[in-house]
């Protein structure tokens, strides 16, 4: 251990404690000992401190108490004299820091003047987003949990010039990784750098701007912190586990650039708690052996065009390159990217212009599809006059021995998935409503219709190779063509929905697991049913058995029904034996239909959260979107807290927004007809579902009985709602 580290960050750690001192002496002059303190919109309190220690930091005198405990761990200054443990001392030293630099940044949400913006983008006038609120976490985590984030890189201070900057960022995001910058060197901040370029930055391109100041990066450490808390069922207080979760778990380093003082050392030190090693490029002393870390702690003097390959490697982390052979670069970190107006060369299926624009996958005899054929039919890009909205289709045709047409419409839902992934290109919607919009940017790089094709044969062939032997793609231009293959493809889109929608759980002897998020929460067990998706919204039965016949060996296994126990419930000898074994003996039973006796577990990437109301017999939903106050009495944040992290909570159970309005939905505890409360903006979105599967059973008109916030904020209220409006729920029998 090099002395001349664990002199400077204890030094730092020392000055970042004083600091906060002084600023929470500040706040107690002008505000009283009761002042909430917060991150808002988070059920983790402040997480670093939450996790580690296990303190609830609700008020302005509970900083008090934090910042003895990081001035009690302080260790002694190295001297010249004295020699002392390095390693041990200057992790106290960064777990310290690490304290006071969440107090400290807290501090600064009290008054109206805070310093960010508390959106998941910058402003045209603020760069800065500090702490992300719970959505947030919920949304991107699960980026984490399923590896389409490999983890983050912290950088803290600037490059040496802009390009440099940009350089380095585009890489990691090619890499598909979150990239969270901090503080300045030499008057300069890496996010600066990349504003000036007119670089894209907010959560959605991955570029995350916490804050301009050192102490800003612990809203990156918070961020790891919250993951092991909300996703892994890591226990607040258990030191230990939380920092064994993320040096295991997450992938994290930190990227130093420009001169490192005091300050940039001692959070180093903090994150080294982690297990996330530090690369600066300048000449810092290096701590080569391994220990806290996984191999190296601090490397020092790594090249620019170096650094990210020697981060992937100092941290353990296995990156491979995408083989999409465009003029941009491709990777998940690109979805967020929008292309304005001003900033677009052509576009398709703008809905205000009314141009038709479809995408279609259909699979077809072998002898039919000629592997790698990418046709245009109609003019290129280059033909169009720049803003143009064009009519756009493309035919993406399939062939393979174990090819089923089930699988075309997972198929064609990744031509969303795999065009956003094109830096340049924006996709929404899918079918006959997709909108497509190509950047001058992009186009400037070469970017061509025809590289849509190219985009969707090398994805389908890599990603699906174990259905797809043969990929060809067509591009229709011209309206006549358009018009004449969508005719084609609405006949079947009808087709298909008509098959899908006569499915039914006991339609099937076999259902289907997800252990995606085991990476997260180890003993939580995904099964998903034909009428029961998964709770994350993104995988439904159809998913689980393409993905089985994709990777046999995968998070999605087939599980056999076996006989019935109790067919109420929606439970079977061969599924309960399933979850026993893949929850690792934790979970002896498992029910598909309540949430009340044996429910599914939740990792945290649910959409929606159930819980009961006992008074109202019934129960309210809340979605991850809503960050106020519910009629249970909790936010969704803590009761996130409570459902997640692979735990079995009767009363309460994570689920997806489309099994709101599944005939399945709860039936063993009543079903639909005991929901009471949602927020106004989901009962609107599930409303055309949800009243027809009603309307079905008899309930005309039943989600405008359901209160909302603007109706009902407590349980009484709600309560009262019922009895105005003639809700089934107030009739029924006690779910008790």
């Amino acid at each position: 251990m090099s002395r001349i580290i664990a002199g400077a960050a204890i030094n730092g750690a020392y000055g970042h404690v004083e600091k906060a001192e002084q600023a929470l002496e500040v706040a107690l002059g002008s505000h009283g000992d009761d002042t909430t303190v917060e991150f808002p919109n988070t059920g983790y309190y402040l997480p670093v401190i939450y996790g580690t220690t296990g303190e609830e930091v609700t008020k302005l005198n509970h900083c008090r108490k934090v910042l003895a405990m990081a001035r009690d761990l302080l260790p002694p200054k190295v001297t010249d004299s004295h020699w002392v443990p390095y390693l041990g001392h200057t992790l106290d030293a960064g777990m310290a820091t690490l304290w006071a630099e969440e107090v400290f940044e807290a501090l600064k949400y009290l008054d109206g003047a805070c310093p960010y913006t508390m959106t998941p983008s910058p402003t045209d006038d603020n760069l800065w987003l500090g702490a992300a609120d719970d959505v947030i976490l919920r949304e991107r985590g699960i980026e984490f949990v399923d590896g389409t984030a490999p983890g983050f890189a912290a950088i803290v201070g600037a490059a040496p010039d802009n390009q440099t900057a940009v350089n380095i960022a585009r890489e990691l995001q090619e890499s598909s990784m979150y990239v969270f910058m901090c503080s300045e060197s030499g008057g300069k901040r890496f996010a600066e750098q990349l504003a000036e370029e007119n670089v894209q930055m907010g959560w959605e391109t991955r570029l995350v701007p916490f804050g301009p100041d050192t102490s800003s990066a612990v809203f990156a450490l918070g961020f790891a912190a919250r993951a092991a808390l909300s996703f892994g069922g890591v226990a607040p207080g258990d030191y230990r586990r939380m920092l064994l979760y993320n040096k295991f778990r997450v992938f994290a380093f930190v990227l130093a650039m420009g001169p490192v003082d005091d300050e940039k050392y001692a959070t180093a030190a903090g994150a080294i708690n982690y297990g996330f090693p530090t690369l600066a490029d300048t000449d810092i002393p290096s701590i080569l052996p391994t220990g806290v870390c996984l191999y190296e702690h601090v490397v020092p003097n790594v090249k620019y065009d170096e650094m990210v390959a020697r981060a992937f490697q100092v941290r353990g982390l296995k990156v491979v390159p995408s083989s999409v052979d465009i003029p941009t670069r491709f990777g998940p970190a690109f979805e967020g990217e929008r292309v304005r107006k001003d900033d677009m060369q052509i576009e398709a299926g703008n809905p205000k212009v009314g141009s038709p624009c479809f995408e279609f996958c259909r699979m077809r005899p072998s002898e039919e599809v000629e592997d790698g054929k990418i046709e245009v039919v109609g003019p290129e890009i280059d033909e169009f006059e720049p803003g143009a909205c064009i009519p756009l289709g493309t035919l993406v045709e399939v062939s393979g021995a174990k090819m089923q047409p089930d699988f075309e419409p997972i198929l064609e839902r990744q031509v969303h998935t795999y065009l956003n992934c094109a830096q340049g290109i924006f996709h929404m919607g899918q079918r006959d409503i997709a909108w497509v919009r190509y950047s001058k940017e992009g186009y400037e790089a070469g970017l061509r219709l025809h590289h849509i094709g190219a985009i969707l044969h090398a994805r389908l062939r890599e990603e699906y190779s174990a259905i797809v032997d043969k990929c060809q793609v067509t591009i229709y231009t011209r309206v006549e063509d358009v018009e004449r293959v969508l005719a084609e493809a609405r006949a079947a889109y009808a087709e298909r929905d008509e098959r899908l929608a006569g499915m039914t759980d006991e339609s099937v002897d076999t259902f289907y697991s997800c252990l995606l998020c085991q990476s997260f929460a180890p003993n939580h067990v995904c099964v998903i049913t034909p009428e029961h998706p998964g709770l994350c919204g993104a995988y439904n039965w159809l998913d689980g058995r393409a993905a089985y016949e994709i990777m046999p060996t995968g998070p999605n296994q087939p599980v056999p029904k076996g006989a019935v126990i109790d067919e109420t419930l929606g439970q079977w000898d061969e599924v309960n034996k399933f979850v026993f074994e893949k929850s690792n003996r934790t979970l002896e039973r498992f029910s598909a239909y309540s949430m009340l006796t044996d429910p599914m577990t939740s990792c945290g990437c649910f959409e929606c959260i159930s819980a009961i109301l006992p008074m109202a017999n019934g129960i309210m939903i809340v979605n991850r979107e809503y960050v106020d106050m519910t009629p249970c009495g909790m936010k969704f944040s803590t009761l996130a807290g409570s459902v997640g992290g692979g735990q079995q909570t009767p009363g309460f159970i994570g689920h997806s927004k489309l099994y709101i309005s599944s005939r399945k939905f709860i039936s063993a505890d009543g079903g639909f007809r005991r929901i009471v409360w949602m927020p106004k903006q989901l009962k609107e979105e599930v409303r055309e579902r949800l009243d027809a599967l009603a309307a079905a059973e008899g309930e005309e008109g039943f989600v405008d009985k359901i209160a909302d916030e603007s109706i009902a904020q407590t349980e009484e209220e709600v309560m009262e709602h019922l009895a105005t409006v003639g809700h089934p729920a107030a009739t029924m029998d006690p779910l008790f």
